[in-house]
């Protein structure tokens, strides 16, 4: 799905990463969410590689990378733990300084990249995504109700993965499966149905509301902030743009922020690819 780039496997402390890379100029590292794949930029990353040197990884836990042993402090899937990785790749494939777009999870693993290394992210882009704070300080009833994967995933193990089992593809996919074009689908498939995908992902959401919030919390006390220019893309049928201010939100975080929300749901780079693509470009060139 990725005509001419190339597959990679790279040991970063001791986790295997697997991605893709392909195109020339800047470099540009593009992270996916849940429950995908570096797949997910399959129609994005083209349009992308004419411009720059694109890296399209899978996380930590997720797709054909590592999933490490966990601990009960969930430590190794926390974002800290995925931006480190990342951030070894990219010294691995010879890239000191970078700019990195992250949708959902990636973003948030995208947002901590540039708060752990600050001196290596140019700029950056999150796709439909508020800081993991904020998003659970915001929380109310209604927005539980709709984000309750959150804290199902989060439960105590193996809850929730015996429950998944039951039928995993209503639970990842269900009414969202025609969103996705059918090759990059039944890549998702595939992942999802290694028992070892579904801890590591229930891992990282048991991380989110532990040792992420933590990390957040102490950024902001500390008064750290991200450095870099900040560009924010959200969809105007996605719950962030009912019950969040997202800009407002990011700028808390950074000083040069804007962005705006495009016409679609929750992916955008695959419900949405030829305009994401085009204010990734324009943002990062």
């Amino acid at each position: 799905m990725f005509t001419g780039f190339t597959a990679f496997d790279f040991d970063v402390s001791g986790v295997r990463i697997h991605g893709v890379h392909g195109g020339t100029g800047p470099p540009l590292l593009l992270l996916h969410g849940f429950p995908q794949t570096h797949v997910m930029w399959h129609a994005v990353a083209p349009r992308l590689a004419e411009e720059f040197t694109v890296i399209a990884s899978d996380l930590r836990g997720y797709g054909d990378s590592g999933k490490p042993p966990t601990t009960p402090d969930h430590a190794p899937y926390t974002k800290r733990a995925m931006a480190d990785d990342q951030a070894q790749l990219m010294t691995l494939l010879g890239y000191q300084r970078f700019s990195v777009a992250g949708h959902d999870r990636g973003g948030r693993c995208a947002y901590r990249l540039a708060l752990d290394h600050p001196g290596r992210v140019e700029r950056l882009a999150v796709l439909d995504v508020v800081p993991t704070l904020d998003a659970l300080a915001g929380m109310n009833a209604q927005l539980a109700h709709a984000l309750w994967r959150w804290f199902f995933l989060s439960q105590p193990a193996p809850l929730p993965e015996n429950f998944i089992a039951t039928d995993p593809e209503t639970f990842y996919f269900g009414k969202h499966a025609n969103l996705f074009e059918p090759s990059a689908l039944e890549i998702y498939r595939r992942a999802v149905a290694d028992p070892e995908t579904v801890h590591a992902m229930c891992e990282d959401y048991r991380a989110m509301v532990d040792s992420d919030v933590r990390h957040d919390e102490a950024d902001r006390a500390a008064g750290h902030r991200i450095t870099s220019p900040l560009l924010t893309l959200w969809g105007k049928r996605s719950h962030l743009h009912h019950h969040y201010n997202v800009l407002d939100i990011w700028r808390l975080w950074a000083d040069n922020v804007h962005g705006r929300a495009l016409d679609c749901g929750h992916f955008l780079p695959e419900e949405s690819p030829a305009e994401t693509a085009e204010e990734l470009a324009a943002f990062f060139r």
